[in-house]
């Protein structure tokens, strides 16, 4: 069959790819989502949306401001860009700042999603490797090749285009102190530096409570409401950053993105910090116990920041994944990945899921 080829770039291309089918009516710990859904409020808001209103292209106002108020920041409404889920972010900076032949650092293993979209701009990829046997992040690694690779558009030296740091890391837990994010910014300010922290309320290692977006104006810092309030299905992204950088993000966005029933969710969520505090806390609370239960039974694991931590079963990884899924319960190999080859991912969800989980496991 012929048809028109596209770009090198894309014909090249290995697409991220994840389940999307199969996964209703089990216990999901595959993907690190909030296991018990949204506040009630959220769920009360959606159901109040007008009929009417679905056939309108959706309002952003006073969204931005409701995020700036829930962070409780000196941030202006011009520094949040509002994105359809932070992989959509994502695929918006490197549109913006990525170019063919530049190069993207970062570290491995790490979130899938950043090699594909730089590999669609034609980048080339520089990743870290964290340092082992406890994962730990490899900085002056990363401070070398900061500052010694490449030349920018205008010929001058440049380093890395774009440097992307998951803190906490998915899948490691692997985090860096704000400070230190800070100061890598500074110390390249050519370069842009995109923290991406759809973790962070699981650790409390935000850097943004230390940015100055003046000084480090080359800083963007990724936020979400998928793992944290339960809205993943509803896709709800936000980059904050410097009023000129979060423009240029913008630009490459349609501009009706995020539909109207994921900015009604995002107001009610946001309204409703106590229903989120509660179920982080008991999130961190399930993962003392499922690590206690680890550490007792002889099991190797790692658990760092996050809500999900790494197994390596003493079966085969493929058979305990098969057999945890006829019972009713999904995990994530991470066969293949550097570092972590022949481990399991396990999303944390409630105490009385996690006991569901350690039951079904140590009967294995």
């Amino acid at each position: 069959m012929t048809f028109p080829p596209a770009r090198p770039e894309v014909e090249s291309l290995q697409a991220y790819s994840a389940p999307l089918e199969g996964r209703r009516g089990l216990l999901r710990l595959d993907f690190n989502e909030n296991t018990i859904g949204p506040s009630p409020t959220v769920v009360e808001a959606i159901r109040a949306i007008p009929p009417d209103q679905y056939g309108i292209y959706p309002e952003y106002d006073g969204l931005r401001e409701a995020l700036i108020a829930n962070l409780g920041l000196p941030l202006q409404p011009q520094q949040v860009g509002l994105f359809n889920g932070v992989d959509a972010a994502l695929h918006a900076i490197f549109q913006a700042y990525g170019d063919r032949g530049e190069t993207l650092l970062t570290t491995s293993p790490t979130f899938g999603y950043y090699t594909p979209c730089a590999q669609m701009q034609g980048m080339a990829i520089e990743a870290i490797p964290y340092r082992l046997p406890d994962f730990a992040f490899p900085l002056e690694a990363l401070r070398l090749a900061l500052v010694n690779s490449g030349l920018g558009r205008d010929g001058e030296h440049q380093g890395p285009r774009i440097l992307l740091i998951c803190n906490p890391n998915n899948p490691t837990g692997t985090r860096l102190a704000p400070q230190l994010l800070l100061e890598l910014a500074a110390a390249a300010p050519r370069t842009l530096v995109v923290v991406d922290e759809l973790y962070e309320a699981f650790t409390g290692d935000s850097v943004l409570p230390l940015a100055d977006f003046a000084a480090t104006p080359n800083l963007v810092v990724l936020r979400s409401l998928a793992k944290t309030a339960g809205l993943a299905g509803l896709r709800m992204g936000f980059a904050i950053g410097a009023a000129a950088v979060i423009d240029r993000i913008s630009r490459v966005t349609g501009p009706y993105d995020i539909n109207s029933f994921a900015v009604t969710a995002a107001h009610a969520a946001l309204a409703d910090q106590a229903y989120t505090d509660a179920y982080v806390a008991e999130v961190r609370r399930a993962r003392s116990w499922l690590v206690q239960q680890l550490q007792q039974a002889g099991v190797r694991h790692h658990c760092g920041g996050g809500n999900y931590l790494l197994i390596w079963p003493a079966q085969a990884p493929a058979d305990v994944e098969r057999r945890l899924r006829d019972a009713g319960i999904l995990v994530r190999s991470m066969a293949g990945k550097p570092l972590i080859d022949g481990s399991l991912r396990v999303s944390i969800g409630t105490s009385e899921q996690m006991q569901r989980f350690w039951q079904a496991f140590s009967g294995l």
